[in-house]
């Protein structure tokens, strides 16, 4: 009775104190546009552990993406990912620790990307918003983005090139991240 007594008062005492443990989640825009959203839950589950390490400053970008990938490695290697593999789960990962690091070290650009971004593609997110189909919405906003840097950039040519011939404007990675992320944000 004693024994169940105590039990009882540390069982109410932890219930009490109900300390959730914090889980840093994948950002949705850093994912490779082909994953899958379970194919993201899969990976968010493996390495939200490192995430949080990433997130906090305790962990750069190689020893994380080290850590990832051996996680991810051992985990498709005891079928433990739906028949998922290390050929989607990894870049999801990479990705994911990739943006989370830039933007802890430039915060700064990814605001002024947020803000130059929000008046560039207005319309773009407004025609998300009434249900414009977000995979073309993605690439006129990396159009777009492109054009904004140089006016007589054409995409479909340059892309249809080999990637050795391609001429593309040089622009920083926050400006695709946050584009993405506005029209995700756009399409809830």
């Amino acid at each position: 009775m004693k024994k169940q007594i105590i039990t009882l008062a540390i069982t109410a005492a932890l219930a009490a104190t109900n300390i959730s443990a914090y889980a840093a989640e994948i950002p949705r825009e850093s994912t490779p546009l082909n994953a899958t959203e379970e194919q993201i839950q899969i990976t968010e589950n493996l390495i939200s552990d490192i995430l949080d390490e990433v997130e906090s400053g305790k962990l750069g970008y190689t020893l994380a993406a080290g850590y990832a990938n051996t996680k991810i490695r051992k985990a498709v290697m005891a079928n433990q990912t739906d028949g998922n593999g290390y050929g989607i789960l990894s870049p999801i990962a990479q990705n994911a620790i990739r943006i989370m690091r830039d933007k802890q070290l430039r915060p700064d650009a990814y605001a002024q990307a947020e803000e130059e971004l929000k008046v560039l593609l207005a319309d773009l997110i407004t025609e998300v918003q009434k249900g414009k189909d977000y995979m073309i919405a993605v690439k006129e906003a990396y159009e777009i983005i492109y054009k904004s840097a140089d006016a007589s950039f054409n995409y479909d040519e340059q892309f249809s090139l080999d990637t050795c011939y391609r001429d593309i404007p040089d622009i920083g990675v926050e400006m695709f991240t946050v584009a993405r992320k506005l029209l995700l944000e756009a399409q809830k």
